[in-house]
């Protein structure tokens, strides 16, 4: 796999963090762990249950040495999210992403939650409005 990068941006593999200090390309040449700087969530930015999940998968590559412990959080969070999920593509994505951290593929859950996000601000803001307005109605 080619990694383009910028100029000084980061990139974290299998808990290394890796800067060129100018343009450059890397490819891995087997199976690792990785994520771009870009693709980095702070932990303010994990408003939402799956922002959440997002954060926590992103733990476990950035700190593989205490991905054990991490895994201990993020099976909770799942079921507590599968538990709540209103829709079946909802809970469908959930167990999705949860088998991928099981398998320890954390790069494909990250990808499946990032392109969600979309979705959850859509369900999100489709709720609130709803109880916004059944609110105005009382």
């Amino acid at each position: 796999m080619l990694i383009h990068l910028k100029r000084n941006e980061r990139l974290f593999v299998n808990g290394a963090v890796l800067r060129l200090d100018r343009r450059g390309t890397i490819e891995l040449m087997n199976d690792a762990q990785f994520l771009l700087e870009n693709h980095i969530m702070q932990p303010e930015g994990a408003t939402t249950p799956l922002r959440q999940l997002y954060f926590v998968v992103q733990t476990m590559i950035v700190d593989p040495k205490n991905a054990h412990l991490t895994i201990a959080l993020f099976r909770a969070h799942s079921k507590q999210i599968e538990h709540l999920a209103q829709t079946q593509s909802y809970l469908h994505l959930v167990r999705t992403v949860s088998n991928c951290v099981e398998t320890e593929n954390y790069f494909e859950a990250l990808k499946m939650l990032r392109k969600s996000f979309s979705l959850e601000d859509q369900l999100i803001g489709v709720s609130t409005s709803k109880a916004h307005d059944n609110a105005e109605a009382a």
